[in-house]
């Protein structure tokens, strides 16, 4: 462990290097990568789920949504949004995973050593939940546009990242660009990134305490990296059902018949249980591999760079 300059602790001397501003710079970086790459990727699965949320009786399933499409609209249309995905969730990732490293230090150097070990799982979630109100600010006006891009009927709304975003700058009073989603934005990601969070640095724990016992740094890379991926399947499995009520809003909200109604309406028409479990299977298999991916990359990229891996005893 890097000792810290002077006596008095300081959690952003407890890991293998010094918490200064290189780490947190390179671990926006990494939480930049791993979001990007994983949920640009995965366009297809999201062009898919979004369809089955807002029109659940043409795309009755995930087979089905994605042979609807190309049918309809040839392969492109299940590639809709990649730009718009690529370029917002890398500022999502650059912010959630960057902040909550920040975030995390400062609430343990608030509570001090003794609080900080009793109630690390408290400090996990203050430190995610705290990094995704940034995050989502970064995220909103291009979720909002990925949204729109997939859920508009073929022919009715630009396809392409530059004319997409114009087109809502241009309409901004109907689609309430840049921000109108942020709120319901808010109730999907954070609850989902304290959930991400939390769990993924619990079953680490778990890991590193119950199964490999002995020291974190006494295992190879590539053990570590994999009890990373495995968490954060796991972790991302948990997060898909937390946060799949807010996420089938967000993607309602960009169908055309909801303009202008606000999201208790929409909650109300469609009912809880329809918003907790339409296109919740392929969000599960989606947000799974997603997490687990995402961790894997964030993980690998500081092991790269010397920072080491996330979480342990």
């Amino acid at each position: 462990m890097a000792g810290s300059p002077s006596s008095k602790w300081d959690a952003r001397y407890l890991g293998p290097v010094p918490h200064d501003l290189s780490y947190y710079s390179k671990c926006m970086l990494g939480g930049a990568l791993a979001c990007g790459v994983t949920h640009a990727g995965i366009t297809p699965l999201d062009v898919a789920k979004c369809n089955m949320q807002v029109n659940p009786k043409k795309y009755t399933g995930l087979g089905v949504g994605l042979r609807t499409l190309v049918a309809e609209e040839g392969a492109n249309g299940i590639w809709k949004g990649f730009g718009p995905t690529f370029v917002g969730y890398s500022l999502q990732g650059m912010f959630k995973y960057g902040l909550y490293e920040i975030f995390k230090d400062y609430y343990m150097n608030l509570a001090g050593e003794e609080l900080t070990e009793k109630y690390k799982p408290a400090i996990w979630l203050a430190g995610s939940a705290s990094a995704e109100i940034f995050a989502d600010i970064a995220l909103c006006p291009l979720e909002m546009t990925k949204v729109k891009i997939q859920t508009s009927q073929n022919g009715t709304f630009p396809t392409g990242f530059g004319a997409a975003l114009a087109e809502m700058r241009r309409t901004k009073v109907e689609t309430r660009f840049p921000f109108g989603s942020l709120v319901p934005l808010w109730s999907r990601q954070i609850p989902y990134t304290m959930a991400k969070f939390f769990f993924f640095e619990k079953i680490v724990q778990l890991f590193y305490t119950h199964v490999l016992t002995e020291p974190k740094d006494s295992y190879a890379k590539t053990t570590q990296l994999g009890v990373t991926f495995a968490s954060g399947y796991l972790a991302g499995v948990v997060c898909a059902i937390v946060s799949h009520p807010a996420d089938s809003l967000v993607s309602l909200l960009g169908k055309a018949e909801n303009k202008g109604k606000s999201v208790g309406t929409i909650a109300n028409e469609v009912g809880f249980a329809s918003l907790a479990t339409k296109g919740l299977g392929t969000r599960v298999i989606m947000i799974g591999t997603l997490t687990g991916f995402q961790w894997w990359i964030y993980d690998s990229f500081k092991s790269v760079m010397g920072l080491g891996t996330t979480g342990g005893k």
